[in-house]
């Protein structure tokens, strides 16, 4: 604890975002560059070095928060990126793409703002990068054991790193021609630029992980052969069976899903497309969700020129203040939060329907109209209760000639064939199912990430990732494990 009285003397201070009118203008994170290393060090004396620090617990990974904080405020930057590389294998990823539930574990959260936890992790991890902190660790010798990681989301690039440096010889199938899954063509690069994660990938790559892609097993490799010739199969592939919206309508063109809009997006940035054949360029757009994904189409398409964007959330809009009642400390509150995108729609007034920014809130879709040639023209929509009830009169209609659906995923996608080919067997809810060692029914073959979860956060996705790696290398060394393994298959986030 270098300043015994920071959290008293110091207010929360967050990294500043560029102005609206120049981040909208191009696909660069919204950050102003180099503006966070000035604050870190006096954000991070804020850390009180409790007795017992509840962001341990609310951190599935259990990052060493006050340790590193501690560092950091010392401006001892090598060992704040051991600490935290300690127990998180890509705290660049977490540090501008996780919601943070650390923060809402901190116990200066009790009736202060909480440390910007968040902040001091991603000023690590880049300083890190820069002063050459994080070079490749390749194992001192192999184990001749081979393992087979469908998925190079973060849980499968999670495992495959750890299984990598343990000795094994891994290999990393993905369906689409680039390593990162949803990292890498769900997130739109005003979140995350993908330098980031092309990084990690070079250094996997030096540290001895193969890659292949362009390889959906099940349909390009057949998965039976891939069991037969690996001594350990992990499933990573994901929860990317979306959900759908059945409401009179939705077969009307113009209606699509969140993940049939935003990969092309990036695409884009990638250099693959001089533009998005679904552009909402000089469109009226609504988006049926009120998560994450909505917010993240949400600043696409902003970016892209849309004439108007509204973002329907069927929730009541939430208050500004933790409910100590409903949700209280240090579980994850529900709290209206203005994301970057929203702050761009509120002060570019992209959706004329809406109060403070693109959200309506308590609003559910009733139906679709078309134009008569077959292409979606208006959105009905209604306000619905605590209930989710229709309340009577209160039905609206929006114009929308391209709608995004964002509402979540169900489980992993069947139709490739991998889960059938291989013979493992799914839950109730859809998932894989698995053992408390992260076993499927089929001998050699383990489950990790939203595809056995269900869908979830990165920073729970990286915990499954380093968990399932030290369950697999349990089983092919006969042996207890000196991975870590920060979860179990039923560890679930603080809820009341």
């Amino acid at each position: 604890m270098a300043d015994p009285k920071g959290f008293l003397t110091t207010p929360r201070e967050e990294w500043p975002r560029r102005p609206v009118e120049e981040r909208v203008r191009d696909w660069n994170e919204v950050y102003v560059p180099g503006a966070l290393l000035p604050i870190v060090s006096a954000q991070a004396d804020r850390c009180m070095d409790c007795g017992v620090p509840f962001c341990h617990q609310a951190c599935p990974l259990g990052n060493l928060i006050p340790e590193w904080n501690d560092l950091v405020s010392r401006e001892d930057w090598r060992a704040a990126a051991e600490r935290l590389h300690a127990t998180n294998n890509f705290p660049e990823f977490t540090g501008r793409l996780c919601p943070a539930p650390c923060e809402a574990g901190c116990v200066l959260a009790i009736n202060q703002p909480a440390v910007t936890i968040k902040n001091v992790e991603c000023a690590i991890a880049d300083r890190a990068w820069e002063e050459g902190f994080a070079p490749p660790a390749p194992p001192e010798r192999l184990s001749g054991r081979t393992v087979a990681v469908i998925g190079s989301g973060p849980a499968g690039l999670a495992a495959a790193q750890q299984l990598t440096r343990a000795g094994h010889t891994v290999a990393v199938y993905e369906r689409s021609d680039r390593i990162g899954g949803l990292m890498r063509y769900g997130i739109p690069e005003f979140k995350m630029e993908k330098r980031h994660l092309e990084r990690r990938v070079e250094q996997m790559r030096a540290e001895g992980t193969k890659f292949r892609t362009s390889a959906a097993v099940g349909r390009d490799v057949d998965a039976t052969e891939l069991r037969a010739r690996y001594d350990a199969v992990v499933i990573a592939t994901g929860a990317t069976a979306w959900r759908e919206l059945a409401v009179p309508g939705r077969e009307l063109a113009g209606i699509h899903q969140a993940m049939e809009y935003l990969p092309l997006a990036n695409r884009v940035c990638e250099g693959d497309l001089e533009s998005s054949p679904l552009s909402a360029a000089g469109r009226h757009v609504v988006i049926v969700g009120g998560g994450d994904t909505g917010a993240d189409c949400l600043g696409t398409a902003v970016r892209e020129g849309a004439a108007s964007v509204t973002q329907l959330d069927i929730y009541a809009r939430p208050g500004s203040e933790r409910d100590e009642d409903a949700e209280p400390w240090p579980t994850y509150p529900r709290l209206y939060r203005l994301s970057a995108a929203h702050e761009e729609a509120g002060e570019l007034r992209t959706a004329p329907a809406a109060d403070a920014d693109a959200r309506l809130f308590a609003a559910s879709t009733l139906r679709f109209t078309g134009d008569g040639g077959g292409r979606v023209c208006a959105l009905h929509l209604a306000e619905v209760d605590a209930g989710r009830r229709t309340v009577p009169g209160t039905e609206r209609v929006l114009p929308a000639d391209l709608v995004l659906l964002a509402l979540g995923f169900s489980g992993p996608d069947r139709g490739d064939g991998l889960v059938d080919r291989l013979g493992v067997e799914l839950s109730p809810r859809g998932t894989v199912a698995r053992d408390a060692g992260f076993a499927t029914n089929v001998p050699g073959v383990f489950a990790a990430g939203d595809a056995a979860r269900g869908q979830s956060l990165i920073v729970w996705a990286i915990a499954e990732g380093r968990a399932v790696a030290a369950a697999v290398d349990r089983y092919l060394t006969d042996a207890p494990s000196r991975l870590p393994a920060p979860i179990t298959p039923d560890d679930r986030p603080m809820r009341v």
